[in-house]
C-alpha cells in the first residue's frame, strides 16, 4: 500500500554526472496520485536519464528517485511489482509469439491470474487476432498495443511511459491514449509521460515539466503554460523554450 502523504513519484536534488557533463543538474518534483505528469524537453535535455533513474536502472550521482516511497538506487525490489514501463522503441523478443512474451512478463512480475489477465488484456487492447504471432511480425500499431499489455500485465499503480505513440497514425494514436485515459479514471494510476506530441500532452496530462540542459526551466498546467508564454498551444510553448525565448516574447 502507498504510504499516506508520500507522492507516489518524488525526485529530490536528483543529478547524473559522467565526468564534467550532467546530463541531470538536480532536479526535483514530484507527481501527485492519480494524476498524469508530462516530462518535456528536447533531445538531451534529461529526460531519458531522469526516467532511467526512476526505473532504477542508473544510480544517481546524488540526490533521489522514488517511487512508491521506495529509493529506487537501493530499493527498487520492493515496489518495482507495482510499477512498469511502456516505450515502443524497446522491441520484445522477436521470436517469441505475443503470448508467449506476456506470460514472460507476467511471471517477472509474479501475476497470480496470469492466463485470466492475458486474455483480459487481449480483449480490451484487441489482441486476440494476433496473440499467437511471432512478436517480429506485428505491424507498427500492433506492436504498440502489445507494449501496452506488457506494461498493463501486472495492473500497475503507477506507469512510466516514454513517446507512448511515436510513428503510430491518429486513429491508433487516439486509441493508445483514449485507453490510458480510461486505465488511469478506473484504477487510480499516477502516470509519468515523457513525449514530444504536444497536442497529447494537452489531452493527457494534468501538470508539465520542461527540462532544457538538464535542468527544469518551468512547471505547470498545460494551460497555464499556454497562458504564461502567450501562445496558443503547448507545441509554441514547447519551442520557445527549446530556444531560448523568454515567456511571453513574440516569434
Amino acid at each position: 500500500m502507498q504510504q499516506l502523504g508520500v507522492s507516489p513519484i518524488a525526485v529530490t536534488r536528483l543529478a547524473k554526472r559522467y565526468g564534467s557533463v550532467s546530463a541531470v543538474d538536480g532536479i526535483s518534483f514530484s507527481v501527485p496520485a492519480a494524476s498524469v505528469t508530462g516530462l518535456l524537453g528536447g533531445n538531451g535535455a534529461g529526460k531519458t536519464t531522469t526516467i532511467a533513474m526512476l526505473m532504477g536502472l542508473i544510480t544517481p550521482s546524488s540526490g533521489e528517485a522514488r517511487i512508491l516511497g521506495a529509493d529506487m538506487a537501493h530499493q527498487r525490489y520492493q515496489v518495482l511489482h507495482r510499477i512498469n514501463f511502456e516505450s515502443p522503441y524497446v522491441e520484445m523478443p522477436m521470436r517469441l509469439t505475443v503470448r508467449q512474451n506476456l506470460k514472460v512478463f507476467g511471471r517477472l512480475y509474479g501475476v497470480a491470474d496470469l492466463k485470466e489477465r492475458i486474455d483480459e488484456l487481449a480483449g480490451e487492447l484487441a489482441l486476440r487476432d494476433f496473440l499467437d504471432r511471432p512478436s517480429g511480425k506485428l505491424s507498427a500499431g500492433q506492436k504498440t498495443r502489445v507494449a501496452l499489455a506488457k506494461s498493463l500485465i501486472n495492473r500497475p499503480e503507477v506507469l512510466l511511459l516514454d513517446e507512448p505513440t511515436a510513428s503510430l497514425d491518429p486513429d491508433t494514436a487516439d486509441w493508445v491514449r483514449t485507453h490510458l485515459e480510461r486505465y488511469r479514471r478506473e484504477r487510480g494510476a499516477t502516470i509519468l509521460l515523457a513525449s514530444h506530441n504536444m497536442p497529447e500532452v494537452e489531452r493527457l496530462c494534468d501538470d508539465v515539466v520542461m527540462m532544457k540542459g538538464g535542468i527544469i526551466v518551468d512547471q505547470g498546467a498545460p494551460s497555464e503554460l499556454i497562458s504564461r508564454y502567450g501562445r496558443e498551444t503547448m507545441e509554441d510553448v514547447f519551442l520557445d523554450v527549446a530556444r531560448g525565448r523568454r515567456q511571453g516574447e513574440a516569434a
